[in-house]
């Protein structure tokens, strides 16, 4: 099996892979592997699928262990709050992880179960012929260009992201990435532990600005600091092409948070005193009529790019990996595995994308916006009931598939 792609997705696929019992090489563009990004959130979902890699306790000593989730107004004011992970009675956690560490986590695993010398860095895939038989990849040197020999494999898994080759070769005529309206600045800062020190924080709203922050690493230094993820979600009407890694400018969006000096956080100051700054603009693309063309399939951002609400980018590439390792350790013929993967995740998949345009779990700060015309209110069980806010919360987790009763379902059965 050849995987196109050493990021999480990949990487993840090919432990499933190696549990399975099934051979494959990784051929990542990246000609080192550095610690890039930022932060994520692991729901339980994906935590899940990890936990059965035996990865949950490497994880753990790298991650914050999720709390809980708090939902402000740009005032300052608490719209509502809920537990999450474990202490909401998960079986799993939730972790807020800097996604360089949790790479570091599954590459390490790869080389220690299958060795690095089935880890190849700086081969870029530029297309992928196949025959009845196998699949031939072509590469060039990410560094010089210069071409690389061909590789031959069973199947060829394009992970290679949201700017993959694989998916440009299979859609040549595919349209432009679908821009929401929202630009995002997103960074990391040193800071106290705010709230219960463990909390996914959720505050404002697009049209006048919303924050997400949360802390990815405890004990950062013997100020007991943490390293705090956030993200400025602005409605901008221009934009520059989605890459995780250019660089932000603190001037384009500071002067929207300055008044935001809560009794839990001063956002200015704390944006100001970041390590770093990026910029990405909130894209996506409309789900695919297929991913799987004979020995040939997509899985993570290069299958299904959505917007990076709701925590789902990294744990949909999980479950991915999890439904594509199954399918090929199930039948005998690699081409009926593609399709039967392709069965299983396309359409959920597609759901979810759906669900980030439409109603995320940030709708919730919406509703509320729009209700109190962005204006303080006096109490909020006048402006949206308890229930309303549940619902709101519950619906996303029941097509994200990490709603209680769904998961709890696997556990019972032992299925994923």
């Amino acid at each position: 099996m050849i995987i196109v792609g050493g990021g999480i997705g990949g990487l993840t696929l090919a432990l499933k892979l190696h549990q399975a019992g099934i051979a494959c090489r990784i051929y990542e563009a990246a000609p080192e592997i550095k610690s890039v990004g930022v932060g994520i959130n692991l729901l339980p979902h994906a935590t899940k699928e990890l936990a059965e890699l035996g990865l949950e306790d490497a994880l753990s000593q790298v991650a914050v262990t999720t709390v809980d989730a708090c939902f402000f107004t740009r005032h300052g004011q608490l719209v509502y709050r809920e537990p999450l992970g474990r202490h909401a009675g998960y079986a799993w956690p939730q972790f807020s992880i800097h996604r360089g560490d949790l790479h570091a986590v599954l590459l390490d695993a790869c080389i220690k179960r299958f060795g690095s010398d089935r880890i190849f860095l700086g081969w870029k895939c530029v297309r992928v012929e196949q025959d009845a038989h196998a699949v031939t990849v072509h590469f060039h040197d990410a560094t010089i260009g210069a071409q690389l020999p061909p590789q031959r494999g069973a199947v060829a898994i394009g992970c290679d992201g949201i700017n993959s080759a694989i998916r440009k070769q299979l859609y040549p005529d595919e349209g432009d990435p679908i821009y929401s309206g929202v630009n995002m600045w997103r960074g990391v800062t040193r800071w106290h532990p705010f709230l219960s020190g463990a909390c996914m924080t959720r505050a404002g709203w697009h049209a006048s600005g919303k924050m997400v922050i949360y802390p990815i690493r405890n004990n950062i230094d013997a100020a007991g600091r943490q390293l705090v993820n956030w993200l400025a979600e602005v409605e901008t009407p221009n934009y520059k092409r989605r890459d995780w890694n250019r660089a932000g400018d603190i001037n384009d969006f500071i002067g929207i948070y300055e008044n935001w000096k809560f009794d839990w956080i001063d956002v200015p100051a704390f944006i100001r005193s970041a390590d770093t700054i990026l910029e990405y603009p909130m894209v996506d693309q409309d789900p695919l009529a297929r991913w799987s063309f004979g020995r040939i399939t997509l899985l993570g951002d290069a299958a299904h790019p959505m917007y990076p609400r709701g925590s789902n980018g990294a744990g949909q590439a999980i479950i991915d990996a999890k439904a594509l390792a199954g399918c090929l350790a199930q039948y005998y013929d690699p081409v009926a595995a593609l399709q039967a993967y392709e069965a299983q995740r396309l359409e959920a998949t597609a759901n979810v994308v759906r669900m980030n345009r439409r109603n995320p779990p940030d709708a919730i700060l919406r509703e509320v916006y729009l209700r109190t015309g962005d204006r303080p209110f006096g109490n909020i069980d006048e402006v949206i009931s308890k229930d309303e806010l549940k619902a709101l919360s519950e619906g996303y987790k029941r097509v994200a598939g990490y709603d209680q009763a769904t998961l709890g379902a696997m556990r019972k059965s032992g299925s994923a």
